[in-house]
Parts: structure tokens; C-alpha cells; sequence
């Protein structure tokens, strides 16, 4: 997996991530210099959507572009809302920025694919039909590859194909970009994949593509893996595992005798405040070493008693994934949810009494609780190491169990709640959140917090492992790999 790629314009760097060596291309705005060479042969690039990514990597691409002559173009489904939207970002039909899809994919020479992935599966062959030969053919996810697979389809031989997948929800690529108008390396980490190229230049194309939406840090991934890791991730720990765990943990304060504000104080504040802040800049073992011996104590039980649990429902929805079974699960979910909508899911007690507790947030007042801790962290450490068993490559790892959640993703639900995080992602990620969730939940209640309660000691073996992992050391690499500042959320 991890393979070097070769660029024609880009220096790349190696870097080791413990016992793997991987290339890697640092950005910033500095290279945005280099992207009329990297994208040598693209007049037009279209944009192809308008839900999660679309709207953020169109201005990315627009406003590094500025200045050349290779147009930035929107595309919509005829008669969409989003219209109004691109509209009121920049993007407008007289100046022949804004058009219907498929006049839009007939007419660029790079076509970034950011509808959702139910309708790329249900649209696949009329988009392989008007696309111009040569062109090349984008992805920030590479659903349509898996379900290609499951139907025995490949891609037209006359096409590149390539994939720049951010690692966090478009809002959030937006966000750190215009951040990064003020601080160079402001911006979101991407992969790229490059899974068939046709005229030697498919990885400068990724690579720009990649600089031009204001990634900081390039890594290199196939468009199988990063399928498999990131369908796979959110339903663990980055939306699914997080949303059960928090649920859970709230009932189990509450069963103790807390208050609802403390019981959210001590489960989604703690985990979104303290402990999120303490993993993002100085790693995980950072989080035991921060606790008094008591904390420590109580982690261990906690860690112990939640990671067996954790990894038995990842497990199942890394076999789900790998079979075809998931991306399957999603197009039937979403074809039932055209009779039955998803609905939110902040409106129960514990989402409600969270907007009023963060109506009220005092920072200093929010304790670092050892239990909360002790299973977040490992969630997080058993889809590390499943994924590790799964042969995906270091940089992926950290990035889809520990990275995007809580660079990304987490910041949105300490300032706008759990509805806000998990709907500004893909349909494909907000079914799976809303799916696995109550699983995370349920095996817990029924294991970890019966272990927690009848004084069941720590499995001293399975802390030493957690203490000597080899993630400690890639992400202290992956550290100095991180955005410039931290992402500022908007009211």
C-alpha cells in the first residue's frame, strides 16, 4: 500500500510512520503558482453537485485558480434549489460559471463528481456517456468504484480517473481555507487515489486538484482503501461510535446519581472539550498521563472494559463494507427514505439540555472525566487496530480514526450539537451514523458499563498494549503534519 507516486510538478517528501514509509506533498498557497502546469491540457473544471463538498470545493478551486485562464463551472441537476445557492457564492449562468450537470460534464476536461453517492449510482452510465474522451473523472470518495465491483462495471478505458478525498465534511474544507487566506497551511488533509491513468498525467491532476482546495498535508491512498477506510470510519469512531458513545454514557451518569446538566457536562462536554483538545495537539496516551492516579485507574477499567465491545461492531461494519453489503445497505436506505425521510436527532432529553448547556459553556468549569476517556479513546483504538490488521496504510489510519474526528468533525458538535455534525456529512454518512449508533449504544449498556459497575478489574495485558502502540509514534509524526491553526466554526 504504500507505494511512491510520482509527480512531474510537485516535490514530494518521505516520511516514516513508525515501521512504514510513506510520499507525502506539503501545500499552502505558495504552490498555488504551480497549478496551471499541474493542470496542463484542463480549460474547464466541473464541479458536480452542490450538497456536502460541492459547494466548498468549487470556491476552493475557483479562488486558487484566480487569475489563470482554467474556469472553475458548477453543475446542478436541471430545476435543483442549489441554483439559488451557487448563485449566491459566485456562480452564475451568464458568465457561464453555473450550468445543468450533464451540458457541464460534456463540456470540462475535469469532472469532479461530488453528488451523492446514491445518485452517482443510479446515474453512473449517462455520466460515462458524456464525458468527453480524455477527460478526467473525480471523486472525493470512492463509493461508485464498490458498487461497480458488486455489478461487474469498470470504468470507461478512455478516461482518467482519480480521487482527492478531504478528511472532513465540506463545510469544514471551506471553513480552514478562508482561514488560510490569513495563515499559509490553514486547510483540510486530503488523500489522493489515482486509479487509472490514460496520458501519464492523472497524479499532477490529483495532486493540484488536492493543492487547489487548500490541503495542507497530500497522502497517498488507492480509491479501494480509502472506500473501505472511510465508509468504515464513520460509522465507527468519527460519527456512528461517537454518537452511541456519548448516548450511553449519558444514561450511565444519569443512572449515578448526576444531574442532566452534569451527566452532559461529564459525557459530550468532556469528550468534545478537554479530551478532544488534549488528542489533537498532544495525542492520545497525553489523555492518561493528564489524569490523576485515581483517573488513571478508572480509565483503565473503562478502556479495557469498552475495547473488546468496540471492536466487535467494527468488525461487523468492516465485513459489511469489504462484502458490498453496506454500499448496498445505503442505495436500498436511500430509495425507502424518498417514502420516509430521515428525521433529526437532537431533539431527545440529552440533545436538549445540551443547548442549553452550551448556551452557558464555561471552559474551566469542564472536567477531563476518566470513564468518558477511557472508552472514547478506545473506540478510537480499536478501529486503529482493526484497520491496521485490515493492511491500510499508516496515514490513512490516523486520519480516519483520530485525525478528522477530532480536527474536523468534533469542533461542530461541542458549537452546534450532534444534528448539526452528522448532517452537514454525506447522506451516505448520516445513514450510517443513524444505523450503527444504536449498536455502539446498546453494546455497551449490555457490556461495559455492567463491567464498570460490578468492579470488574482492568485486563492489564490489554492496557499494555495500548501504552506501547506503535499509533502513539505516527502521531507525533502526523502532528507536525496538522493545519496551521485550528478551525474556527462560525455562529
Amino acid at each position: 500500500m504504500n507505494v511512491p507516486f510520482q509527480s512531474n510538478v510537485f516535490a514530494l517528501e518521505k516520511i516514516r510512520l513508525a515501521n512504514t514509509e510513506e510520499y507525502i506533498l506539503r501545500g499552502g498557497r505558495h504552490l498555488f503558482a504551480l497549478l496551471p502546469r499541474a493542470f496542463e491540457g484542463i480549460k474547464q473544471i466541473g464541479v458536480i453537485g452542490w450538497s456536502s463538498q460541492g459547494p466548498a470545493q468549487a470556491q476552493n478551486l475557483r479562488d486558487s485558480l484566480a487569475g489563470t485562464d482554467i474556469k472553475v463551472v458548477v453543475g446542478l441537476r436541471e430545476g435543483s434549489q442549489s441554483f439559488a445557492a451557487a448563485e449566491m457564492a459566485g456562480f452564475h449562468r451568464e458568465d457561464g460559471t453555473l450550468g445543468e450537470m450533464y451540458s457541464v460534464i460534456a463540456t470540462s476536461d475535469m469532472v469532479l463528481l461530488l453528488i451523492s453517492d446514491a445518485a452517482q449510482t443510479e446515474q453512473y452510465a449517462q455520466i460515462f456517456a458524456a464525458l468527453k474522451p480524455g477527460a478526467t473523472l473525480g471523486f472525493s470518495h470512492g463509493f461508485l468504484l464498490g458498487h461497480l465491483q458488486n455489478s461487474g462495471v469498470s470504468f470507461p478505458d478512455h478516461i482518467n480517473v482519480i480521487g482527492v478525498c478531504p478528511k472532513g465534511m465540506g463545510p469544514s474544507v471551506r471553513r480552514l481555507y478562508e482561514q488560510g487566506k490569513e495563515m499559509n497551511g490553514a486547510g483540510i488533509n486530503s488523500s489522493v487515489a489515482v486509479e487509472q491513468d490514460i496520458n501519464g498525467r492523472a497524479t499532477d491532476y490529483a495532486l493540484g486538484w488536492s493543492v487547489g482546495i487548500g490541503s495542507p498535508f497530500t497522502f497517498y491512498t488507492t480509491l479501494e482503501s480509502e472506500y473501505r477506510s472511510d465508509i468504515f470510519g464513520e460509522r465507527g469512531i468519527l460519527l456512528g461510535g461517537i454518537y452511541g458513545i456519548v448516548e450511553s454514557l449519558y444514561r450511565w451518569f444519569l443512572r449515578h446519581g448526576l444531574s442532566q446538566t452534569e451527566a452532559f457536562i461529564r459525557s459530550t462536554e468532556s469528550l468534545t472539550g478537554p479530551i478532544n483538545a488534549i488528542i489533537s495537539k498532544q495525542g492520545l496516551l497525553a489523555v492518561y498521563e493528564h489524569l490523576d492516579k485515581e483517573g488513571q485507574t478508572l480509565f483503565q477499567k473503562a478502556y479495557t472494559a469498552a475495547y473488546h465491545p468496540c471492536y466487535e461492531i467494527l468488525l461487523e461494519i468492516y465485513d459489511d463494507v469489504a462484502s458490498g453489503n453496506e454500499i448496498r445497505s445505503v442505495i436500498e436506505a436511500v430509495r425507502r427514505h424518498k417514502r420516509y425521510p430521515m428525521g433529526l436527532i437532537d431533539g431527545t432529553e440529552m440533545w436538549r439540555v445540551g443547548a442549553e448547556v452550551g448556551a452557558q459553556r464555561q471552559e474551566d468549569q469542564i472536567p477531563l472525566d476518566p470513564v468518558t476517556a477511557g472508552i472514547y479513546i478506545a473506540g478510537i483504538m480499536a478501529q486503529v487496530d482493526l484497520l491496521k490488521e485490515k493492511g491500510h496504510p499508516a496515514s490513512e489510519i490516523a486520519n480516519e480514526s483520530i485525525i478528522e474526528a477530532v480536527d474536523s468533525l468534533n469542533p461542530y458538535m461541542r458549537y452546534k450539537g450532534i444534528s448539526h455534525m452528522v448532517d452537514n456529512c454525506s447522506t451516505t454518512a448520516r445513514l450510517g451514523a443513524r444505523k450503527w449508533a444504536p449498536r455502539f449504544d446498546y453494546l455497551l449498556t449490555q457490556t461495559t458499563f455492567l463491567a464498570l459497575d460490578t468492579d470488574t478489574p482492568a485486563d492489564s495485558k490489554l492496557f499494555e498494549d495500548f501504552l506501547h502502540n506503535d499509533i502513539h509514534e505516527i502521531l507525533r509524526v502526523c502532528a507536525t503534519l496538522r493545519p496551521s491553526v485550528d478551525i474556527a466554526v462560525l455562529a
